[in-house]
C-alpha cells in the first residue's frame, strides 16, 4: 500500500482532498478529520497543543498500516498530523484512504485510529 505521513505546523484544510493519483481501480476514499472540541473531558478549552517523536510516530503508524493492511487490502492511505497549537474547529489530523470498495478504507480507518490513540507517541497537552 502506498503510504504517506505528513506531520505539518500549518493548518489541515478542510477539504484536504486527496491531492495525490488514485489508481483506475480505486472504488473508494474513505476520508476522516479529527477535529477539536471545545470540551476535553469536562473543562471547556479553546486549543489543544501537541506534541510528538516524529520519526518513532512514523515508524509506529507505518507498522500499524502494514499490519492491517493484511486484513483491510487497499490501495493508498494519506495521514496529516498538526503539531503545535491546534484552536478549536481545527483539524488536529486527517486520514484518506483509497481502497477497492468503501468496506475495506472504512474498517482499516476505523481501526487505524482506534490504534493510533493508543500506541502512536504522539502527544496532546490542554
Amino acid at each position: 500500500m502506498r503510504t504517506e505521513i505528513i506531520f505539518t505546523q500549518e493548518a489541515i484544510a478542510r477539504p484536504q482532498a486527496w491531492n495525490g493519483p488514485v489508481g483506475s481501480e480505486t472504488g473508494s476514499l474513505v476520508e476522516f478529520y479529527g477535529l477539536i472540541r471545545e470540551t476535553e473531558g469536562e473543562e471547556k478549552i479553546a486549543a489543544l497543543h501537541y506534541e510528538a517523536y516524529a520519526s518513532m510516530a512514523e515508524k509506529v503508524m507505518r507498522e500499524k498500516i502494514a499490519a492491517l493492511e493484511k486484513k483491510y487490502p487497499c490501495q493508498a492511505i494519506r495521514i496529516v498530523h498538526r503539531l503545535g497549537t491546534v484552536p478549536v474547529g481545527q483539524s488536529a489530523i486527517y486520514v484518506g484512504i483509497q481502497s477497492r470498495h468503501r468496506r475495506e478504507g472504512f474498517l482499516l480507518l476505523q481501526e487505524f485510529m482506534d490504534e493510533f490513540k493508543n500506541d502512536v507517541p504522539i502527544w496532546k497537552i490542554k
